[in-house]
């Protein structure tokens, strides 16, 4: 018995299909909202693959910041955000400047891996190592 193949086996398959049999068969607008498929596609593969670990990573920072463990992301971030707002924490403190420059970072991997600001700042933060963020 096979296992059937895995949703980012199957985006990745539609994504080079696009790219590499449709695109070159395709003028103008079609071409082009095909192309836009593509980096959507893409894009939702970074997401698969990427979000989990840099969510975990982020609820354990903030976990840190708020001093609590921090089930549900949305709501840590709100209490974060109230705790600037009111002054209790800022940007003289060395971990929040970190998580929110490694929480930055995290997301430009999955929305805008090649822009180059962000890839300059991760060969800065890993040492040529280019990890991820």
């Amino acid at each position: 018995m096979q296992d059937p193949p895995r949703i980012p086996e199957l985006i990745e398959a539609v994504r080079e299909f696009l790219e590499r049999d449709a695109l070159p068969e395709l003028r103008g607008r079609t071409r082009f909202l095909a192309r836009v498929s593509v980096n959507v596609l893409g894009l939702v593969l970074r997401e698969l693959e990427l979000a989990p670990a840099a969510e975990a990573a982020e609820r354990e920072r903030l976990a840190e910041l708020l001093g609590r463990p921090v089930p549900d992301l949305d709501e840590g971030n709100r209490e974060l955000c109230r705790r600037i707002r009111e002054r209790e924490i800022g940007l003289a403190d060395e971990a929040l400047r970190a998580h929110l420059w490694q929480t930055t970072l995290a997301k430009l991997a999955v929305d805008q891996p090649r822009y180059s600001g962000c890839l300059a700042a991760r060969e800065r933060l890993h040492g040529g190592r280019g990890g991820a963020a």
